[in-house]
């Protein structure tokens, strides 16, 4: 998946988890482009099986679009944390910086992220 749909999937999910319901104009609100680039992303999105748009423009996750994004989401966070420890990033810097890194970073390098992050966390709660 190329980064703009995983930026368009995770931004979906995250303005569900936010507030429910979720329409182009909204998407097209948060990610800063042109209502028309959103259509044909959704359309996109649509015939991959990703999302269903509902009665009244609403956007709908299918399972396969709830499970991939509930994963960019997850790795996005988890890179969004060690930039936050690591670089003194805020919260909306990091996660923001994140949602790039994700896309390239590998199994290997997400295992050491989260291994990193687990052990300065048992070094905090030891000290």
């Amino acid at each position: 998946m190329q980064l703009s749909q995983r930026v368009y999937l995770s931004t979906i999910y995250r303005l569900k988890q936010k507030g429910g319901r979720v329409r182009s104009v909204e998407l097209a609100r948060e990610l800063g482009y042109t209502k028309p680039s959103v259509s044909r992303a959704v359309g996109n999105f649509e015939k991959e099986g990703y999302l269903t748009v509902e009665k009244g423009g609403i956007l709908e996750l299918t399972e396969k679009g709830r499970k991939e994004a509930a994963e960019l989401v997850k790795r996005q966070e988890l890179v969004a944390e060690f930039l936050q420890m690591t670089c003194g990033l805020n919260e909306k810097d990091a996660l923001q910086d994140a949602i790039g890194m994700e896309t390239y970073a590998g199994k290997k390098t997400m295992r050491g992220i989260k291994a990193f992050i687990k052990e300065v966390k048992e070094l905090q709660q030891e000290a």
